[in-house]
């Protein structure tokens, strides 16, 4: 019996299928020779900081750092069911190997790798390493598994990124939130991203809006424009002298230019996509894409390649074909893909680019749910674009002299559409039409001109402009930024590049949210006020993308044998106890940096601090100060009415408050009264009635 160990569910179900196997157990599917299993994940993790001690259950300074020495590994408590039915399957007397259908990447191998050790599993281990679940791929991963121990040092990269990040951020996150007295997420990863945030925020905010003027000529059907003139007087008698002269065109450059097609979506060019078009979040993209390669209608969605390997041009030509037929925008369209425009086996790591399969043969696009339907159009119009024909125009450009100074009027004219009439076709069947992204100007036609040619007295017209500031970072932005980050320390050859991984970014970015860090505005992200004190506190090393590329190229050297895993995770050891030794006490004046302020709920009469609302009562929040006023004060409770904040407010307002249905407790009825507060400046404050007269 081989035992299959797959990452989901749903893949081992798909490898089943495959391999006609049919029989379904709790917890795995048996038949013709294999017993097929799965993980749900992360099934097996480091254990928290707690199992290591009873002195690590509090989080106190005094504790740190948490340097174990011995590691020790946590069955996910939610999942502790599938963990009991994968070690005994794995200890099945009839299993003689086990084979690994994890992901084919870092994660996956770790991920099978502690469920295998933390079984006490001892059995053969062979890998299934696969881009696809296509039965095809399926069926050829199987008929050459590898030996598992081929992948031993990928292993040893994964468990080396995954105890670094548990020393780093489980050391500073409860470091500075002792400090601080707020719990504080600190990850490197997370701390990097926010900085981008708090960065593009402080551009905004610092932003001086400046004026500037042009000059626009209007010579026989083209308009030239002057540079940027910063004076409105300058602008004015630059126009004035340009309508008494003659502009001569100095030069005149026509030059034809080639725009590529755009390659075949990573997951991160994806998610940037479905956020500029369809406004999807990281994360609702990873789960759309992930949920149409359960269901087969997607390659492996968790790819940074926008590659295909060299032996699938025949399979993209297949898929080219079916996305024709299938995609209603392309009925009529001129179309001879050339596939070997997107095959290069050497840019592809662990997977290759995302793209429909062949299964779209047999499902009908339209029955899809509306928000899978277009993800998986967008990954079918992009292998559309990417083997199209490319966009040629020619730009001309033609400068003109007049009173001095040089005007620029430039056109273009398209050539062949290429890809961009494709691109046009699907754009048109989008409800709500993206934003334009740069330099994807209207066409403007120039009339005939040569260079010499003067027109005299032209018309002139000055136009008032405004400096811009930077945009806030969108979802579709902030993937590119992290994406590019600290790729310039990067090795070329390292597994991963930027911050996180295509897989990991969405969740950083939901965790930056959910910890109250950055917040959704519409399409944009803001870093909170939060978000901007945490990067003002922390050190540069947490905060820059330097920390994540040297861990890269370290993590490359050890996933390639070449590197020393311990010496690694010793040189991490050092600086958690460096940032313990450095950072011992909050910066000067930032103590109270997260202190929550409480809304006030008026001014106290005596001193004129805000007054906050407690439990039991309303307290002046000057400490020297000892006004209080209780709510569970006898005045109230005796006439049966709650002592409300918004009577506290009134009170501290005008020194009354209108209360209706006070009870009163010599003639047992209700009635309408003024409440005014009697304060002496004693330890209790008083009240009393003021009767409304009818």
């Amino acid at each position: 019996m081989k035992l299959i160990i797959a990452e989901k569910p749903s893949v081992a179900q798909t490898i089943a299928a495959a391999l006609g196997v049919k029989e379904k157990k709790d917890g795995y599917i048996e038949g013709g020779g294999y017993l097929i299993s799965w993980c749900v994940g992360h099934l097996v993790q480091l254990a928290e900081a707690a199992a290591y001690g009873e002195q690590y259950k509090k989080w106190s300074f005094e504790s740190l750092p948490i340097l174990p020495e011995e590691w020790q590994y946590a069955v996910d408590p939610d999942k502790g069911k599938q963990f009991k039915t994968l070690k005994e399957l794995m200890h099945r007397a009839d299993v003689s190997e086990v084979v690994n259908a994890c992901d084919a990447g870092r994660e996956g191998e770790l991920i099978f790798r502690f469920v295998y050790e933390a079984a006490g599993c001892k059995k053969p281990m062979r890998r299934l390493w696969i881009s696809s679940m296509e039965d095809g791929a399926i069926k050829a991963g199987f008929a050459s598994l590898k030996d598992g121990q081929e992948y031993d040092a990928l292993f040893a990269s994964a468990l080396c990124r995954a105890k670094a990040d548990w020393l780093i951020g489980i050391n500073a996150t409860r470091l500075f939130s002792c400090l601080y007295g707020k719990t504080l997420n600190v990850g490197r990863v997370q701390t990097p991203t926010l900085k981008m945030l708090t960065d593009r925020d402080a551009a905004i905010s610092h932003f001086q809006k400046e004026k500037y003027y042009h000059v626009r000529l209007d010579l026989s059907g083209a308009e030239a424009a002057s540079g940027r003139i910063s004076d409105k007087a300058e602008a004015d008698a630059l126009k004035g002298a340009c309508e008494a002269e003659t502009a001569v065109c100095v030069s005149l450059t026509r030059e034809k230019k080639t725009a590529a097609p755009p390659k075949l979506f990573d997951l991160t060019s994806l998610q940037r996509e479905a956020n500029r078009i369809f406004g999807y979040t990281a994360k609702q993209t990873l789960d759309l894409a992930q949920s149409l390669y359960e269901k087969r209608l997607l390659t492996y969605p968790r790819t940074d390649s926008s590659f295909l390997t060299d032996d699938m041009g025949g399979t993209a030509a297949g898929i080219i074909a079916l996305l024709c037929e299938k995609l209603p925008f392309m009925a009529g369209a001129d179309f001879t893909p050339e596939v070997v425009k997107v095959l290069d086996s050497k840019k592809v790591s662990d997977h290759h680019a995302i793209i429909p399969t062949m299964e779209l043969a047999k499902a009908d696009p339209d029955a899809l749910p509306e928000s899978e339907k277009n993800i998986l159009t967008l990954a079918g119009a992009r292998l559309l674009f990417a083997t199209a024909e490319p966009h040629i125009y020619e730009a001309v450009t033609a400068v003109f002299s007049c009173a001095g100074t040089d005007f620029t009027a430039r056109g273009k004219t398209v050539l062949a559409e290429g890809w961009k009439e494709l691109q046009r076709r699907y754009r048109a069947t989008l409800k709500d039409k993206p934003e334009a992204e740069d330099g994807e100007n209207a066409d403007v036609t120039l009339p005939e001109l040569s260079e010499g040619q003067g027109f005299p007295n032209p018309a002139a017209k000055v136009t008032e402009h405004t400096t811009t500031p930077p945009k806030p970072h969108s979802e579709a932005s902030l993937l590119s930024a992290m994406e590019r980050a600290g790729n310039g320390d990067t090795d070329p050859d390292a597994e991963r590049r930027g911050l996180g991984t295509p897989a990991t970014r969405a969740a950083v970015i939901e965790k930056l949210v959910k910890g109250g860090f950055a917040e959704r505005k519409g399409k944009q992200l803001i870093p909170t006020k939060n978000g901007n004190s945490l990067i003002c506190i922390l050190p540069d090393i947490l905060t820059s993308p330097q920390l994540t590329a040297e861990w890269e190229n370290n993590l490359t050297q050890i996933a390639k044998g070449a590197a020393d895993p311990g010496e690694f995770l010793s040189g991490i050891e050092a600086m958690a106890r460096e940032l313990v030794q450095t950072h011992a006490a909050a910066l000067d004046g930032k103590k109270d940096l997260f202190r929550e302020e409480k809304p006030s709920v008026g001014k106290c009469p005596r001193c004129g601090s805000p007054v906050h609302e407690g439990k039991k009562n309303y307290y002046c929040s000057n400490k020297e100060c000892a006004f209080v006023m209780w709510k569970n004060d006898r005045f109230f409770e005796e006439r049966k009415t709650a002592f409300s904040a918004k009577i506290a407010a009134a009170l501290l307002k005008s020194g009354k408050a209108n209360v209706k249905k006070l009870y009163s407790p010599k003639t047992g009825k209700t009635y309408d009264g003024t409440i005014v507060l009697a304060d002496t400046g004693g330890k209790y404050v008083n009240y009393r009635i003021e009767v409304q007269k009818n």
